[in-house]
């Protein structure tokens, strides 16, 4: 090469070739929709039963008090024993989708005076918080009857939504 010449001068050693478009992607998209269609169907109408349910108020407010007893029962459970399962409230959630077609989120949507499922775990998280600081911590709490009566508390919420027609 000469010394006076410069790469630019040179042409691009790699040439982008264009491939003709194929159909197979498109296929595949296809497929793809077609393997998710029960789910998305099943999904609408779960969506659509939800909102469909009517409830009384003593109901509405059994479902509240579930919440936040299951909610209690998963806070104590986190905090003081190092279980973040979140057991109390999954098994709540399965009764709740078994008998009424609802979830524990919506509840927290739509009874809870929040609004916003978001806005309630905070509420419900703080207030957890400002009763084990009363109690003098976990150590306090261990000690006291806390944890028997979180239990008991949740199992009869819990043994009343199971009885609901």
């Amino acid at each position: 090469m000469p010394s006076n010449q410069t790469y630019s001068s040179y042409p691009p050693a790699i040439v982008v070739r264009q491939r003709p478009p194929t159909h197979g992607g498109e296929r595949r998209t296809k497929r793809h929709l077609r393997a998710r269609l029960p789910a998305l169907i099943l999904a609408s109408s779960l969506a659509c039963a939800t909102q469909a349910v009517d409830l009384d108020a003593q109901t509405e407010q059994l479902l509240v008090d579930a919440v936040e007893a299951a909610a209690n029962l998963d806070l104590y459970n986190a905090r003081c024993r190092g279980d973040v399962s979140g057991r109390a409230t999954d098994n709540l959630n399965k009764a709740m989708v078994g008998k009424l077609r609802t979830t524990v989120l919506s509840v927290q949507d739509d009874l809870f005076p929040e609004h916003s499922y978001r806005r309630v775990q905070r509420r419900l998280e703080a207030d957890f918080i400002a009763r084990l600081r009363d109690m003098k911590g976990c150590d306090g709490a261990k000690e006291s009857a806390l944890p028997d009566s979180l239990k008991e508390d949740y199992q009869e919420k819990l043994s009343a939504i199971r009885a609901l027609p």
